[in-house]
């Protein structure tokens, strides 16, 4: 490969334009501030997400009877760090859960009261899987022949007002939420993690200081916890420093992109869809994978009738003209999608990255005083579309490991890496772990090989199988835009008007947060001009067609779904209180102080 040329066998590909960003360097801090010029708390758990908050209720779970440990641990013995508004604020997901760990880590709470919560919308008691076989026709596929997506049983939640639940929880048991903070460096002394910097507020695009300037501070920490979702900003420079990857296959990325809508009639099942051969390609050389949900919801406060529906997209894809935002709106022109929202009212938008390498791809999972959680650890099974029972189940493990740990006086907390392979996570992902490596050589291979492993346990095809990186994919300009439909803006929707209504607040004259370089092959641009589901970047109009180009970054609009990190850019932390609000039903509060000082206007309560 050369970086020259951007070649990779004469093929552009986005790794040989780098993003200019040096993570160790940047956001690794060596050294303390000085003690009067920093806080000092207990455990700092970086991420307000489920993973996060779990780790933080299950920590004072132990603590509130264990009084002197409590004590010891000072004023602050659990911060969770958000930079959301709100935990749950950047959480997205119409997420069918696994109820387990959920109901071990809140075991008085029963699944009716869940749904009267807010966050849960009911068991899952029928399923469908189906084939897109055209732009009208569908294949119905046996749920034996798929057991991967066998939900009988699951719950239906949404996972920000899940979020907010388990803040309220924490916070009673004496957990210091902060939110609207930015954690923007990992503090290491003497070969250990020992605290991480918040971010600074109040500085204008250049970066200088305006007149409502807030400087970052040092939070001194016994323990941190990294759970910022999929691999967040301090998780990537962790990963560098402590060289967790070693040994691993490279994680690789997918893109969701989800809407909720009211409906006139209630859905009365989960369903799910292979998108190929229609919206996605067959053929090898565009390299897609993808796949869809339907999920219906009921809001017990107001009686509405609600479906979650999305499209997912693996972003080792080659056709730059691949797009997940107009993959959804081509997906809810078929006729089956069609009957279930024909009628209703768009009320929610969003999109997010999340990790599809599974086990083979998770990084080691604790260095000296600091573990990963979660998403930031790649505990998804992109095979079944689970990842928040696991990320619930690994909170709780890292906050049992490191009770013990401040019990005995040490920062080492490796039996947290034993704890998650013996745990469900790791029965679970082990037995996913060979299943979608084919797919990487074509759909077709892929479908012939990902039916025995499913069905052998990852047993066929045997070994370790190997995974390449989205960013060593070479791109090329293809046809995959041709099927996307015209907006219309009453029932298909441009991307604009989608990050409009997210609820998007960050200043218009805030720091540029996205790193990509700026002057790039055309294959490239459009690659991350289509990519992007908030219409971040673009391309001039009187760029030549070939060749190199200039891409403009509109970064104020970004919704922090993180995919630019798969496809040659780097996404950092933006300010704290920056991005979207994804809320859901938000009884506590009214629009107008769920958006006191906001810069855009109220939108509605809805997204899980």
């Amino acid at each position: 490969m050369s970086s020259h040329n951007g070649s990779s066998n004469g093929k552009v590909v986005p790794a040989a334009f780098p993003p200019p960003v040096d993570p160790q360097k940047e956001f690794i801090k060596h050294g303390l501030d000085a003690e009067d010029e920093l806080i000092e708390v207990g455990v700092a758990i970086v991420g307000g997400g489920t993973a996060g908050l779990a780790c933080a209720n299950r920590l004072l779970q132990l603590l509130g009877d264990d009084p002197e440990t409590m004590e010891r641990l000072g004023e602050v013995p659990v911060a969770v760090i958000e930079k959301a508004k709100t935990c749950g604020g950047h959480n997205l997901s119409g997420a069918v859960m696994r109820p387990g760990p959920l109901e071990e880590l809140f075991p008085d709470v029963t699944r009716e009261q869940w749904r009267k919560e807010g966050f849960a919308f009911g068991e899952v008691t029928k399923e469908s899987v189906y084939m897109l076989t055209g732009a009208k026709t569908k294949l119905s596929v046996p749920i034996p022949a798929v057991p991967n997506f066998k939900n009988h049983g699951n719950e239906v939640v949404s996972v920000s007002a899940l979020a907010r639940f388990q803040q309220r929880q924490a916070e009673e048991g004496g957990a210091y939420v902060l939110t609207e903070t930015s954690a923007t460096q990992l503090i290491v002394e003497d070969g250990k993690v020992v605290g991480v910097r918040s971010g600074d507020k109040g500085r204008g695009k250049d970066g200088e200081p305006l007149g409502n300037f807030e400087p970052g501070t040092d939070m001194k920490a016994q323990a941190v916890v990294l759970a910022e979702g999929c691999w967040g900003h301090l998780t990537g420079a962790a990963i560098r420093e402590f060289d967790l990857a070693a040994g691993r296959e490279p994680q690789v990325w997918e893109l969701g992109v989800k809407e909720v809508w009211k409906v006139t009639k209630p859905l009365d099942r989960v369903i799910h869809t292979f998108v190929q051969p229609w919206p996605l390609k067959v053929a090898a050389k565009y390299g897609q994978l993808g796949g869809t949900w339907i999920y219906p919801m009921k809001d017990e406060k107001t009686g509405d009738d609600l479906v979650s529906i999305g499209f997912v997209v693996d972003l080792n894809y080659r056709d730059a003209t691949t797009s997940a935002h107009d993959l959804l709106q081509t997906f809810k022109t078929h006729p089956l999608v069609r009957k279930i929202l024909e009628g209703g009212e768009r009320i929610a938008w969003g999109a997010k990255a999340l990790p599809g390498g599974g086990y083979w791809s998770m990084p080691k999972l604790s260095m000296p005083g600091a573990v990963l959680v979660g998403d930031a650890g790649g505990m998804v099974d992109t095979a079944a579309l689970k990842g928040v029972h696991h990320c619930i189940k690994s909170g709780m493990l890292a906050a049992e490991s490191i009770y013990a740990a401040l019990k005995r006086g040490s920062s080492d907390l490796s039996d947290y890496e034993e704890a998650v392979e013996n745990s469900s996570i790791g029965k679970e992902l082990w037995e996913v772990r060979n299943t979608r490596q084919a797919f990487q050589k074509g759909f077709l291979v892929g479908s012939m090989l990902a039916g025995p492993s499913i069905m052998s346990k990852g047993k066929v095809p045997p070994g370790r199988q190997e995974w390449h990186r989205d960013d060593a994919e070479p791109m090329f300009v293809g046809n995959t835009k041709e099927r996307y439909p015209k907006p219309d803006g009453k029932y298909t929707f441009d991307k604009l008007s989608s990050v409009f209504i997210t609820g998007n607040a960050t200043r218009d004259d805030a720091p540029n947060h996205i790193r990509v370089q700026k002057h790039v092959p055309r294959e490239i641009a459009e690659t991350w001009r289509w990519m992007c589901p908030a219409g971040v970047y673009e391309i001039p109009d009187d760029a030549p067609e070939k060749g190199e180009v200039d891409v403009i970054v509109n970064y104020t609009n970004c919704v922090q779904c993180g995919a630019i990190t798969a496809k040659g850019g780097r996404l950092t932390t933006p300010e704290g209180g920056d991005g979207p609000l994804y809320p859901n039903t938000c009884p506590a509060r009214s629009p107008a102080a769920a958006w006191a000082g906001a810069t855009r206007p109220p939108t509605p309560c809805y997204l899980p």
